[in-house]
């Protein structure tokens, strides 16, 4: 399916998970029937259906509808992709940063489209180290580079708002594929961004 933001959503799934976000309200020792809260379980359920649109997403279809042959062969980087994602095991957000880069092999794809992989896989339940590694197998996949190169910078709310309480810790991941194996090449990449991370 291509990328596409809808504010359209199934009423039976808007419905039961209404209903069951109600449900949890109560739980909690709150009124769901109270003024304040009458609404909430459906604006509940409309913004997990948002924030989990990814699962209706294919990031090859969209790496693939702006895929070009062009016979270049020298490092493409997208910096300070702005990403927002769910933690799996609190359904807690994390948010932050992904810097990209591939070296084509024959073919490139819309910039744009780089960042809309980002998002495919972010909007979904997710830890950040698999995210990390689906943006580089989605790549990898559909372009056949001769190497990608991608890292995660995050802050998750799941340990600044309880555990730990660590609110200015922030995660970093890496992969590494093809030439950004090689020392030289990795290295070169994560020069050039080297100003972005923390």
């Amino acid at each position: 399916m291509a990328y596409q933001k809808s504010e359209h959503y199934d009423k039976h799934t808007t419905d039961a998970i209404s209903e069951a976000y109600g449900n949890i309200i109560s739980q909690l020792g709150e009124d769901p029937n109270r003024e304040g809260l009458l609404k909430t379980p459906e604006r509940i359920a409309k913004a997990m259906q948002y924030l989990t649109q990814g699962y209706q997403m294919d990031a090859k279809a969209i790496l693939e509808s702006a895929k070009f042959h062009e016979d270049v062969s020298e490092m493409v980087i997208v910096k300070d992709i702005e990403l927002y994602s769910m933690c799996e095991h609190h359904m807690l957000p994390f948010y932050g940063k992904a810097h990209i880069a591939y070296i084509p092999n024959g073919y490139i794809t819309g910039l744009s489209k780089i960042a809309r992989v980002v998002d495919v896989y972010s909007r979904r339940l997710q830890v950040q180290e698999r995210l990390t590694q689906q943006i580089l197998d989605a790549i990898k996949e559909s372009l056949n580079p001769l190497g990608v190169a991608v890292v995660i910078e995050a802050s998750h709310l799941c340990m600044m708002m309880r555990g730990v309480s660590k609110q200015n810790s922030v995660t970093t991941t890496s992969a590494f594929s093809g030439l950004f194996e090689t020392n030289e090449t990795r290295t070169e990449f994560l020069k050039l961004i080297a100003s972005k991370l923390h």
